[in-house]
């Protein structure tokens, strides 16, 4: 038996919806990073951009657990001294609340050209409102995989 290794010809992507709202993020993260990935089809190969397209809507109504809210971003300006940071909340109750989400599942991915195609595949949407309708995405319902998958 011979191992099977995907070509481009065998991915077949679909467009998959799913609802952040009352999700706690490094679950929803690691989900979508899986569904981005591929790792979540027989013919998962390395090598290959194989994973869905992901579409995650109300990303502002995202929940995190413990103290996490209080917890900062870093960034560097690349300046002497020009070291910033924003604690999620502020970032949430911002004018990008999307941000979360895209930083939580890029570190999930491997750091290398092929994670920073697949961050292509993923679209973040603040409100419930999208314009990928004419994908007819298939809704995956994360809340209901898992009850730790929620937060009231």
């Amino acid at each position: 038996m011979k191992t099977f290794s995907a070509t481009p010809a065998d991915i077949e992507k679909k467009w998959i919806i799913i609802d952040a709202e009352g999700v706690v993020l490094g679950r929803l993260a690691s989900i979508v990073a899986m569904r981005l990935r591929g790792k979540h089809k027989p013919s998962f190969t390395p090598h290959m951009d194989c994973g869905d397209n992901v579409i995650v809507i109300n990303a502002d109504k995202v929940q995190m657990t413990g103290k996490k809210r209080e917890e900062n971003f870093y960034w560097h300006t690349g300046h002497p001294g020009g070291i910033k940071s924003r604690t999620k909340q502020q970032i949430l109750e911002g004018k990008h609340p999307e941000r979360v989400m895209i930083q939580a599942v890029k570190r999930m991915l491997p750091g290398n050209k092929l994670s920073r195609q697949i961050m292509t595949n993923l679209r973040v949407y603040a409100g419930a409102e999208h314009p990928h309708e004419a994908q007819s995405p298939e809704v995956l319902d994360v809340k209901s995989m898992n009850k730790k998958n929620t937060r009231s």
